[in-house]
């Protein structure tokens, strides 16, 4: 008896006979597959689009559409199903055409029903193993996708790796990633096309974002073909669509947005395991893209603070005011003329921003007219360390207690306030050393005016090999006119 689920092995037997047709369908149904019939390929055709198949047994010549033909068009209509042609002798050559073309095997006439069912077992069995493996693939990949998911607080890495996972796992033409905007309504986020049409956008429509949280509301997933799913696009393909596929990106019971993939071909009809396949890969990228949102909030958060802090600092006395801005501006510069990596770059810019942070600890004021005293200069070296100790019992900022602690460490060993030598200071210091440097002596302090450009660019020179890192302060010197320039044209102002 036939349930609503039959999952027993489906078989299509074709032949303009209709004796072979039922002596072929009456021993399978014996050996327990679902068979059904069919006079002709035309009629086999038409029974594709309304069933699933697992194994079509087809006669070579037959009247509207042979073997042959037939086995072509099963290549769009039924791109799983095993194909085994049926001949006779005098026409074997012709069969093992059939099967360079990707017919599985073939049964001579007249046959015996004995090796008809061997055949079907053997090709069943086959079939049965490559779905086993591709399972076994498929558990695989959904294994590295959600590693990659998991690891990763990137928002723009956990899109483009869902993104990817769509593509080439569940094969889809188009890839629409929608996001909520904070404000109430929905923004594509990512938007990938494979194989890419001559009109990106206009080909493959435009998705309506109201139409799937409709569904969302009262279901968890959508799959539709052909014209069905058509309601979903706000502006309509300009091809014909076969399949569509979409799942909700949900935490909890809020909605972040939704991933819809589309197909074009009619050879890629969507299933129940794709499906299955994107609603993990969805549940596991709602999760990290909230802490990816969460992670990019904490960083806003970060660069508040340390735009606070530095203010803080630049407070302290009008003639630091804009001092850690613009070493933090010449750092950055210096950073990139060395060739540091982009997160380098970004600490040694945040780094130069909080490298005085310590001065806050130094309660006098040690911008007066005149020379420090002994007492007061030795109450100024304590700086560095007074920065190291603020930014200590904060995580975050640790990065950049390095840069803060040893920006007045020298080359030579001379420095403060561990006496550290050569490339025992860390880089990040030995770039902030001549950013600061260079930015003190072409500002105006308490003491004294500030000094020509070329007369501070000589004292770096002067000093290179003894205070500073002279591959560190070439390279800064080497490129500053350049720099200087194209900050003129971009309007900044800069020391004369």
């Amino acid at each position: 008896m036939t349930t609503p689920h039959d999952e027993r092995p489906r078989v299509l037997i074709v032949d303009d006979e209709k004796f072979i047709r039922d002596i072929l369908a009456d021993f399978l149904g014996m050996e327990g597959y679902l068979v059904r019939t069919a006079e002709d390929g035309a009629a086999a055709l038409n029974e594709l689009d309304h069933a699933r198949y697992d194994l079509i047994i087809s006669d070579l010549k037959m009247p509207r559409m042979g073997g042959i033909e037939l086995l072509e068009a099963i290549a769009t209509h039924a791109p799983h199903a095993l194909t085994v042609i049926m001949t006779g002798f005098g026409t074997v050559e012709t069969a093992i055409d059939a099967m360079k073309r990707g017919a599985y095997d073939y049964i001579l006439k007249p046959f015996k029903v004995e090796e008809v069912i061997h055949v079907v077992q053997r090709g069943l069995e086959k079939q049965r193993l490559s779905a086993e493996n591709l399972r076994l693939k498929e558990a695989l990949s959904l294994y590295k996708v959600s590693e990659a998911i998991a690891a990763s607080l990137s928002l723009d890495e956990v899109l483009a790796t869902v993104g990817d996972t769509a593509v080439h796992e569940i094969h889809g033409d188009l890839v629409s990633t929608w996001l909520d905007d904070g404000e109430g309504g929905f923004f594509e986020r990512q938007r990938l096309l494979q194989p890419k049409p001559a009109a990106a956008n206009t080909e493959y429509g435009r998705l309506d974002p109201t139409a799937f949280l409709e569904h969302f509301a009262g279901d968890s997933m959508l799959l539709e073909h052909g014209t069905k799913g058509m309601r979903f696009f706000k502006e309509p393909p300009g091809v014909a669509l076969a399949s569509l596929l979409a799942v909700p990106l949900r935490m909890k019971q809020r909605v972040l947005g939704f991933i819809a993939v589309a197909s074009f071909s009619k050879s890629k009809r969507f299933d129940e395991g794709q499906r299955k396949l994107l609603s993990i890969v969805g549940s596991r990228a709602a999760a990290a893209i909230e802490n990816a949102r969460l992670y990019e909030d904490l960083r806003a958060t970060f660069q508040q603070t340390i735009q606070g802090l530095a203010k803080a600092i630049d407070k302290m006395d009008r003639y630091t005011a804009g001092h850690s801005d613009r070493v933090a501006t010449y750092a950055m510069y210096l950073a990139v003329r060395l060739g540091l990596p982009p997160d380098m770059i970004e600490i040694v810019r945040q780094s130069a921003l909080m490298h005085d942070i310590g001065k806050i600890g130094c309660v006098m004021n040690l911008n007066k007219p005149g020379k420090l005293t002994q007492d007061e200069y030795e109450v100024f070296k304590k700086h560095p360390g007074y920065g190291r100790d603020i930014l200590d019992p904060i995580k975050f900022l640790h990065p950049l207690i390095p840069g803060v602690h040893l920006h007045h460490e020298r080359w030579d060993g001379r420095g403060y306030p561990l006496g550290l030598k050569g490339n025992d200071v860390p880089l990040i210091a030995r770039i902030i050393a001549v950013a600061d440097t260079y930015d003190a002596m072409t500002s105006d302090r308490a003491y004294r005016r500030a000094l020509p450009h070329e007369v501070a660019v000589n004292e770096i020179e002067r000093c290179a090999g003894s205070q500073f890192d002279p591959e560190v302060s070439d390279t800064f010197v080497a490129g500053l006119d350049k720099y200087r320039e194209a900050e003129v044209a971009k309007g900044s102002r800069i020391p004369e």
